[in-house]
């Protein structure tokens, strides 16, 4: 038997041997702590509802907690968003511990970081100290929020830092962060926040908000001074420009990773914070030679800022499609090339955030080859000056072998489509 078989069966007949009683207090320390933090800070944290007008029911729930005696609240852009939006239909509370329902004011937004302060006129002597917390990976947290109007529940989970290919920082928390949590605090069992809870992937694969964030925020509201936007959208409109401009000035600026993609090269991997996947796919039986075989590679980033519905800004992503054949003569290659072109890139949106897409089509001499390009363009109707875009790109030149490419870009002034725009034309090439 090797040693390390030795120590497991010594270790086995030791739990083995444990008194009952003690098996029992062995275990139990966990349960005790998650109970111990649900009971020591659960009445710092309120449910968040937004009450429509015409019917007085419930249109969305969150979470919110206390991080000031004078009721100050902390909770996500996303959950009071609609009322953002449409502040005529709808209103925002807080309910409390025994059901009583609290209007509630939104002061302050941090739209990048889906944050947003809220003023209840509520005196409370338990609140959140928002401050730096030192963590190692692995670490013991604790959840917070109402998830699917369940009531305050509490969820175990451990910290995973922050998350690597995000322009804004996320930190990874594992455990399950579920709807109606959103807003709520990630707590250590000391009641320090770690996080506000944003968003999950499922599987225990759940995104904080870091505690950074929300006290900066909180501490331009607490600053002397300090007035609320009597027009949300001004103060949204001139965080995400400062955000897109933020990233969108240096794309492309320095040199980017280029990869081989069939016989063209083109970019991979702009910065750091992206990730590309790959693959390829032959049009018949792999015993033959194949009439065609296409080759993909598609860059992105983990970064979306939510402005409502299914409006994101800060998306930004990169896509090639290489077709090749052997088979097919100059006519059937030019068809199937064409047909691959003329898919429509763009994404869809709600008419009440987006106009329609523009495009406009022209072939343009790039610096490494001719190529056949379409820029779509749409404004984002409460946020002027902002625009989503998609270039799409056909690289010409050959008769058995083409490439699709696409620039996505979202929430973007029109000066930094046109400038990431025409550098990206101009690193395609071929081999």
């Amino acid at each position: 038997m090797s040693c390390v078989s030795r120590l497991a069966t010594v270790v086995l007949c030791c739990v083995l041997a444990l008194p009952a009683r003690a098996q029992e207090q062995a275990g139990d320390g966990p349960r005790d702590a998650t109970s111990t933090v649900f009971a020591r800070y659960s009445d710092r944290i309120l449910k968040v509802q937004i009450i429509e007008s015409s019917s007085s029911a419930k249109r969305s729930i969150g979470t919110a907690f206390f991080v000031s005696s004078d009721g100050l609240m902390l909770t996500n852009y996303h959950v009071i968003s609609d009322h953002i939006h449409e502040r005529d239909d709808n209103r925002v509370e807080v309910l409390q511990q025994d059901g009583t329902a609290i209007p509630a004011v939104v002061v302050a937004v941090d739209v990048v970081h889906d944050l947003a302060i809220l003023r209840t006129g509520l005196v409370t002597p338990s609140f959140f100290t928002l401050g730096p917390v030192a963590l190692r990976q692995g670490d013991r947290l604790y959840s917070l929020g109402h998830p699917s109007d369940l009531g305050l529940s509490i969820v175990e989970g451990t910290y995973n830092g922050n998350l690597k290919h995000t322009l804004s920082p996320k930190i990874h928390f594992t455990g399950s962060i579920n709807p109606g949590m959103s807003g709520g605090p990630t707590i250590t069992s000391d009641g320090r926040v770690v996080g506000v809870n944003v968003s999950t992937m499922g599987e225990q694969r759940s995104f904080l908000v870091p505690e950074g964030q929300a006290t900066a925020l909180v501490a331009r509201v607490r600053a002397p001074g300090f007035a609320a936007a009597p027009d949300p959208f001004t103060e949204i409109t001139a965080q995400l420009t400062d955000f897109q401009d933020s990233y969108l000035r240096t794309l492309f600026v320095e040199a980017p990773k280029r990869v081989d993609v069939g016989p063209f090269n083109v970019v991979s991997e702009p910065t750091p914070y992206f990730r590309c996947w790959g693959g390829s796919q032959r049009s018949d039986d792999r015993d033959k030679t194949p009439m065609y075989v296409q080759t993909w590679h598609n860059c992105g980033t983990d970064d979306d800022v939510f402005v409502a519905g299914e409006q994101r800004v800060g998306v930004v992503a990169v896509k090639h499609l290489a077709i090749t054949s052997e088979r097919l003569n100059a006519a059937r290659f030019g068809a199937l090339f064409t047909s691959r072109f003329g898919l429509d890139p763009t994404p869809s949106g709600d008419e009440k955030h987006v106009t329609v897409w523009k495009c406009r089509a022209r072939n343009v001499a790039a610096p490494a080859t001719p190529v056949r390009a379409v820029l779509c363009l749409r404004g984002l109707k409460k946020l002027p000056g902002l625009y989503d875009a998609v270039l799409q790109v056909a690289v010409l030149g050959r008769s058995n072998a083409g490439l699709v490419s696409s620039l996505t870009l979202s929430g973007a002034t029109f000066e930094n489509i046109d400038q990431a725009s025409t550098r990206f034309l101009g690193l395609l090439a071929w081999r």
